[in-house]
């Protein structure tokens, strides 16, 4: 079969980011999606309302039921939503119960990209500190990065991470300025090894971040180097970013959702 990816995300109604969103890009990317789902979301694309967290046994009920089934060949976290979430990941891979050898993308989903909490940013943060020595890629936004790391330098932010334990860090300054292009960076061991520009559209866009890292994940799960997963990821993120779905008509202030079909 299909190479599988067995993604930690929760379930966005509007059907942008989340586990929608890691179904459809690791499908694009060529392998299959499997989804341990972490938290319902009462969200939009414009703002997250609230949301429920899984029971970390629930969720770990889950995984194990895919992982005891499937070939996984990757895995990939979104949204955890609480600290147990987090912890019970960790321990999977401390126990051994996702194999230490596994490629795992973690997306240290700390704020929805449509706005709104996803649950206590300083307790998350501190949550995340064992679980990122497990990371082949770390793939956070700006926020996320400073946060993680505790430094403002972007490149200084993903070298600290580097040192906290992660293979490699895709550093993104899509949240950073509202004009001129994008860059992308791509640390491994500490050391740029990549740089990308990719062009800013216009428009806002929920589940970019979400699409980005699953496909990468995807790409992985394929047999790409990690690098070139990453330059495959650019390329196709773009695409499904020139051709996002518009908004209602009546609905000016919705954000653009990719059209990961293309």
């Amino acid at each position: 079969m299909r190479p599988v990816v067995l993604c930690f995300s929760g379930l966005d109604p509007s059907g942008g980011a989340g586990l929608q969103a890691d179904i459809e890009a690791v499908g694009q990317a060529g392998a299959h999606a499997a989804i341990a789902c972490t938290a319902i979301t009462v969200q939009n694309s414009q703002q997250v309302f609230s949301f429920e967290a899984c029971a970390a046994s629930l969720v770990k009920n889950q995984a194990t039921a895919v992982l005891d089934d499937l070939p996984v060949s990757v895995i990939k976290s979104g949204m955890l939503g609480t600290t147990d979430n987090i912890a019970m990941l960790t321990q999977l891979f401390a126990e051994q119960v996702i194999a230490a050898e596994t490629p795992f993308v973690l997306d240290p989903v700390l704020v929805a990209n449509s706005g709104g909490s996803l649950g206590d940013e300083q307790t998350l943060v501190a949550a995340f500190k064992a679980l990122i020595p497990y990371a082949t890629l770390i793939t956070p936004n700006t926020h996320e990065l400073r946060a993680l790391s505790g430094e403002q330098d972007l490149h200084i932010s993903a070298q600290k991470l580097c040192a906290q334990g992660t293979h490699a860090v895709l550093v993104k300054t899509s949240h950073d300025f509202d004009s001129g292009d994008i860059e992308q960076y791509l640390y491994i061991k500490g050391e740029m090894v990549h740089q990308s520009i990719l062009p800013r559209l216009e428009g806002e866009f929920h589940g970019s971040g979400c699409s980005l890292a699953s496909f990468i994940a995807g790409r992985l799960a394929m047999g790409d180097l990690l690098v070139d997963a990453v330059k495959a990821a650019d390329s196709w993120i773009t695409q499904t970013l020139r051709a996002a779905d518009t908004p209602h008509p009546d609905n000016a202030r919705a954000q653009l959702i990719p059209n990961r079909f293309i």
